[in-house]
């Protein structure tokens, strides 16, 4: 609660901001309503464009997925050593998925196998997630995982490559960093392996990986025109850079109150009481803004209680984000993204051990002190 509590008043105040820019344009475009929940996402986006010119037509024609693949595996490789090499002699169940062989560089050990089955198709689960068909272990014998990043890209037609948007990308990023910490599991147990870890901790590496997206090495190398090869101009990355804070006081109240409200349930003493009162009653007591709604409103929040994995835990997205920020803070006070020193520790520290150690001290051994959230307000530009 203090966590959730020192990030709520300074993203009250940027939700304030927010408003004051959305309304501006609803008074130039000769209107006389208020900013209602319904308008937000719509009058937002004028915002954004008004603001930061970004054209997200623009930003997709230097974002080809194998292109990005390949970004994927080289930042794994220049942080953790680990190669791919793609292998036709594995099964799968669709001829959509490729399969690449995992080895450590430095002495060609092998690690496991990474599975990717980027394309939609009829009866194919929605969204984007990241899976392990075999946990490692070494109880019995060594055993090396298997590990899958699945999506649901549109094919192109024959030929034609695939072009995504930029939240797609970070999305891309965010489940390889779940497939990096399965393939750097090296645990005696397979109940402790690769991503067992309580949920704060699973979304902290992949969270994390989101941040090497857009270091320039990667953009460099990475983002170039689909059709001219041009890399993306500098100009473009300093207006994505930019925009990286842009709406966050949305994005951090529309979940923080419901993280919050979350929790407060799981004190509550009494037990028969009716929802949409006690709902009611929270938005006031918090301060929640009339111009926005509950991400998951108390009916259908199924976080709540389904299991516990869950119960009082909504947070965790939040404190994973702390870690997150945090963590990507030591890079940038030591050499930049790619120091290997930093990289070292995380990796010995945090994502080769599952659960066979107690997080906050891996966390501790890879940082030095307790996590500190003034990072996370920096990154969401609340500080």
């Amino acid at each position: 609660m203090e966590l959730m509590k020192a990030v709520w008043g300074p993203a009250l105040k940027r939700v304030e901001e927010e408003v004051a820019d959305m309304q501006e344009i609803v008074e130039e475009e000769g209107e006389s309503f208020e900013i209602a929940p319904w308008d937000y996402r719509y009058y937002a986006e004028k915002v954004r464009q008004r603001r930061y010119e970004i054209d997200q037509d623009e930003v997709m024609q230097y974002l080809r997925l194998d292109r990005l693949r390949d970004a994927m595996f080289w930042v794994a490789g220049e942080l953790y050593s680990f190669d791919f090499r793609p292998v036709s002699n594995v099964p799968t169940f669709h001829p959509d998925m490729r399969v690449w062989e995992v080895t450590q560089r430095d002495d060609g050990g092998h690690v496991g196998l990474f599975y990717f089955d980027p394309f939609a198709r009829a009866g194919k689960r929605s969204g984007a997630w990241m899976t392990s068909y075999r946990a490692q272990e070494r109880f019995d014998e060594r055993v090396t995982t298997l590990v899958s990043n699945n999506s649901n890209f549109v094919r192109g037609k024959p030929g034609e490559p695939v072009l995504i948007s930029w939240t797609d990308a970070v999305t891309l990023f965010h489940e390889f960093g779940h497939a990096v910490h399965g393939l750097a599991s090296n645990v005696h147990y397979p109940t402790l392996a690769g991503t067992a870890y309580e949920r704060d901790y699973v979304e902290f590496p992949s969270q994390l990986m989101e941040h090497w997206l857009s270091s320039p090495e990667v953009l460099r190398r990475f983002a170039l025109h689909y059709e001219t090869g041009d890399p993306m101009p500098q100009e473009l990355v300093d207006r994505i850079e930019r925009a990286a804070t842009f709406n966050q006081g949305f994005a951090t109240v529309e979940y923080l109150i419901d993280a919050l409200v979350d929790m407060e349930l799981h004190f509550a003493a009494e037990l028969n009481f009716e929802p949409a009162t006690y709902e009611k009653e929270a938005l006031e007591r918090f301060g929640m803004p009339p111009q926005l709604a509950m991400r998951h409103r108390l009916p259908h929040f199924s976080h709540i209680f389904s299991s516990d994995s869950y119960s009082a835990g909504y947070y965790g997205y939040l404190w994973a984000d702390v870690l997150t920020a945090d963590a990507y803070e030591a890079f940038l006070e030591a050499s930049g993204p790619f120091d290997r020193t930093v990289a070292h520790s995380l990796y010995e520290n945090v994502l080769t051990k599952g659960s066979s150690l107690e997080p906050s001290e891996g966390w501790r051994r890879f940082r030095g002190r307790d996590p500190e959230v003034g990072a996370l307000m920096r990154k969401r530009g609340l500080d």
